[in-house]
């Protein structure tokens, strides 16, 4: 029906018609597909969960005398950074621990400060202490530096998050008799809870399962300011099994993303401590969907009560890595409050916000109107289920 450069035609002339995944499935059922997909030209999606496989690269700038951090250490408020590139290019992970946090010495740890927090510290504007040691060279005689640093100051802050957004994911649960603590939060024992994480009918590769318009190179909202996807994020696994609407109905794509950190905001950028488990960063991501045709609208059209995961238990099943699950439900059943298991009544909890991810939906829809973000064109699509790309476990060798 249209391309991505008509639609940009549009939107700097502010002619643009946008709408969020939400009130596309309204008009959907009001009007139909043919009629909503020629009336509306984007539709916004968006997320705001923990995201682990997260961080962010940085060049601090040279000190005097030079010091070459690579082979050495550095450490933000106590956090350890990668410092394997080169002189003063450092890239610390969200799940980061301080050396002299107890982790899990005292069951459960409460993981109260790592790398996630210092993100959202770094784009609050706050001053970070920074330590660095390093062995000395010739042209890097320096060995030792202790300065604060502030987001501003430095050459090059870069949100650099691996895998993101997660297109569908497990409903966990705990069948054993004790409580357990994962990344899918408290599970209580024999069934007390149920915790799932997605935004559902909101969430942007659930919108577009067969990543017809999410590639490499498409824009997006991330973290408040404006990112990229780099490349399919890590454990990308599109041939899983898919319902007859064609979305995954259990952990499927993902995406790695990119953006100027000092363009963020600590509003959609938050360290998070997952008791029991470690740090990891909530992080929020908006995705447009040009409307270039009808089956576009089709799949962004789709109902939490079309959309279904599968219900897996945490205790044994996960950690073995069992196959099989205990039965699949939608997000409809699963935002009721409650989902019947093994013929009990389970009440569910959600890591993912969907308020804010509304919120985004809808600020991602704000920015396109006024002619602010335009779009763009993918350079490559993302794999799909047709090539072949799976997850493929670890192939353990014994060591000689």
């Amino acid at each position: 029906m249209r391309t991505i450069k008509e639609i940009n035609e549009k939107i700097k002339k502010g002619q643009a018609v946008v709408a969020t995944a939400e009130e596309i499935i309204e008009l959907v059922q009001k009007k139909g597909i043919k009629k909503a997909s020629e009336e509306v030209d984007v539709v916004t999606t968006a997320t705001f969960g923990p995201m682990c496989s997260s961080g962010a690269y940085f060049n601090i700038g040279h000190s005097k005398p030079r010091i070459k951090l690579g082979g050495g250490s550095c450490k933000f408020n106590g956090v350890p950074l990668y410092c394997g590139f080169a002189a003063v290019d450092v890239y610390l992970g969200v799940t980061a621990l301080p050396d002299d946090d107890p982790q899990n010495k005292v069951f459960p740890g409460e993981f109260k400060y790592g790398g996630g927090h210092v993100i959202q510290e770094l784009v609050a504007g706050k001053d970070i202490r920074l330590e660095a040691t390093a062995y000395g060279t010739d042209c890097y005689p320096r060995k030792k530096l202790e300065t604060f640093i502030n987001i501003k100051d430095l050459n090059e802050a870069v949100l650099f998050n691996i895998r993101n957004c997660y297109q569908n994911y497990n409903v966990a649960v705990n069948l054993s008799d004790k409580i357990i603590y994962t990344y899918m939060g408290v599970l209580k024992p024999k069934l007390g809870n149920a915790n799932y994480c997605s935004a559902g009918q909101l969430s942007p590769l659930l919108k577009d399962p067969y990543y017809k318009t999410i590639g490499i190179g498409t824009k997006i909202f991330l973290g408040g300011g404006i990112g990229y996807v780099a490349w399919q994020g890590t454990q990308h696994n599109p041939g899983v099994k898919r319902k007859d609407n064609g979305i995954p109905a259990m952990p499927a794509g993902t995406i790695a993303v990119i953006g100027d950190l000092k363009q963020m905001k600590s509003d959609w950028l938050m360290g998070t401590s997952m008791l029991g488990y470690g740090v990891t960063l909530t992080v929020g991501i908006g995705v447009p969907i040009p409307v270039l045709d009808e089956e576009v609208i089709k799949f962004a059209a789709a109902k939490d009560e079309e959309i279904y995961t599968q219900i897996v238990d945490y205790s044994s099943a996960y950690p073995a890595m069992v196959p099989g699950s205990l039965g699949e439900v939608n997000y409809a059943q699963l935002k009721s409050g409650k989902i019947s298991i093994q013929g009990k009544d389970v009440p569910t909890g959600n890591l993912s916000s969907y308020s804010k991810a509304r919120q985004i939906a809808e600020e991602l829809k704000s920015w396109i109107k006024k002619g602010d973000f335009l779009l763009t064109e993918a350079v490559a699509s993302l794999p799909g289920a047709e090539s072949g790309y799976a997850l493929r476990p670890l192939k353990e060798r014994p060591l000689d």
